[in-house]
């Protein structure tokens, strides 16, 4: 019997594991894509609505990378 109990306490293991993993991978997509999206629409902007906005061209990069994974 203690085999039968062993194997039940490893499967809440392996699927906490496994539902973790797959957590992390959503979160981390859901950020590249948060990513993409700002950077597009900041790359299709004019320089005068960058301007306007007080961005500068080259700093686009950096201000979607940092809406999308903070700091």
């Amino acid at each position: 019997m203690s085999t039968f109990d062993e194997v039940n306490n490893v499967r809440p293991a392996i699927n906490n594991s496994i539902g973790g993993y797959i957590s992390g991978v959503s979160a981390r997509f859901a950020q590249y894509r948060t990513y993409r999206r700002t950077l597009e629409e900041l790359q299709s902007m004019t320089d005068r609505e960058l301007t306007d906005l007080g961005i500068s061209r080259h700093s686009v990069r950096s201000i979607a990378y940092r809406a999308a994974y903070g700091g």
